[in-house]
C-alpha cells in the first residue's frame, strides 16, 4: 500500500513523508523513554539556532540568494516529475512531421502550444529561423550551463546551513551552561537547567541532518535530472535540424533512459504503432 501511495504522490509526497518520518521517529523515541514532549520546546534555543544559521547565510551568500530560501524549499518538495519517455516520443513524432512537411511546418505548433517547454520552444524557433547548428548548440548549452550555476548556488546554501546549524547549537548550549553555572545557589534546579541548555545542540544537529543537508542533496538530484533533460532536448533539436531519420533519433535518445524506462518506452511505442 505504501509503495502505491509513493507512486501516486511522486517526488513531492516522498519528500514530505521522509521529513515527517525523520522528525517523528526522533520524537517517538524520546517519548518511549518517558520523555515529555514539552521538554523539547525551547524558544530561546530556536532563536539562537535558526536565527544564527540565517545570519551566517547572510554573511556567506548574497542577499538575493538567501531571499530565495522559500522558493528553494518549494522546489524541493513540489518539483514536477520529468517524463523522459514521453519527451523522446514527442521528438520522434516531431521528426516525422518535419521530415514529411519541412521544418517550417512546426512554426504554427511553436506559437500555438502554450504548454510547450520554453527551452524546447526556443530551440525549435531557432532552427525554424535557420540559425546555424553550431550556434543553436552553443546557445542551448550556454543556457543549460547558466541554469546549472544557479542551481549550484541553492545547493551550496543549504549545504552551508547544514554545516552552520550544529555549530550554532553548540554556541546555544555553551551560552545556556554559562547562565546555569553562573548561579549555583539551587543545586536541585541544575539538572533541568542543564537539560534545557542542551536543547540548542539537539536543534542544531537534528535540523542539519534531517532538513538542511537532505534538502541540499535533494536539490542536487533535481538539478541533475533537469540538466540531463536539457541535454536530451538539445541533441533532439539538432538531430531534427540535421534531418536525421526519426527512428534513428529515437534510438540515439534512448541512451538517456534506464532499463525500466526503456521497457516503458517500448510499450508506449508499440501503442503508438497500433
Amino acid at each position: 500500500m505504501i509503495s502505491n501511495v509513493l507512486k501516486i504522490g511522486g517526488r513531492k509526497l516522498t519528500g514530505i513523508i521522509g521529513l515527517v518520518l525523520g522528525f517523528g521517529c526522533m520524537i517517538l523515541a524520546f517519548m518511549m523513554e518517558k520523555g515529555k514532549l514539552m521538554a523539547l520546546l525551547s524558544p530561546t534555543s530556536a532563536v539562537i539556532v535558526f536565527g544564527g544559521t540565517i545570519a551566517t547565510l547572510l554573511v556567506s551568500f548574497p542577499i538575493k540568494d538567501v531571499a530565495k530560501l522559500g522558493i528553494l524549499f518549494k522546489v524541493a518538495f513540489t518539483n514536477k516529475e520529468r517524463d523522459t519517455v514521453k519527451l523522446i516520443i514527442y521528438f520522434k513524432d516531431l521528426a516525422f512531421k518535419t521530415r514529411k512537411n519541412g521544418l517550417l511546418s512546426i512554426e504554427g505548433e511553436i506559437s500555438s502550444d502554450s504548454n510547450l517547454d520554453p527551452f524546447i520552444k526556443k530551440g525549435l524557433q531557432m532552427i525554424v529561423d535557420g540559425v546555424e547548428p553550431a550556434s543553436v548548440r552553443g546557445i542551448l548549452e550556454l543556457q543549460t550551463m547558466m541554469m546549472e550555476d544557479r542551481h549550484k548556488a541553492g545547493v551550496e546554501m543549504f549545504g552551508a546551513a547544514g554545516g552552520y546549524s550544529p555549530t550554532m547549537g553548540i554556541i546555544g548550549t555553551v551560552m545556556g551552561l554559562v547562565h546555569v553555572l553562573g548561579d549555583l545557589t539551587d543545586p536541585n534546579s541544575l539538572g533541568p537547567k542543564i537539560a534545557t541548555a542542551f536543547i540548542a545542540t539537539l536543534y542544531g544537529v537534528a535540523f542539519a541532518n534531517l532538513m538542511w543537508l537532505p534538502i541540499s542533496s535533494r536539490l542536487k538530484a533535481i538539478s541533475k535530472e533537469e540538466i540531463t533533460e536539457k541535454e536530451l532536448i538539445t541533441e533532439a533539436i539538432l538531430f531534427i535540424q540535421e534531418g536525421v531519420n526519426p527512428n534513428t533519433i529515437a534510438e540515439k535518445l534512448k541512451s538517456f533512459l534506464d532499463t525500466k524506462q526503456l521497457a516503458l518506452y517500448d510499450a508506449e511505442d508499440k501503442k503508438a504503432e497500433v
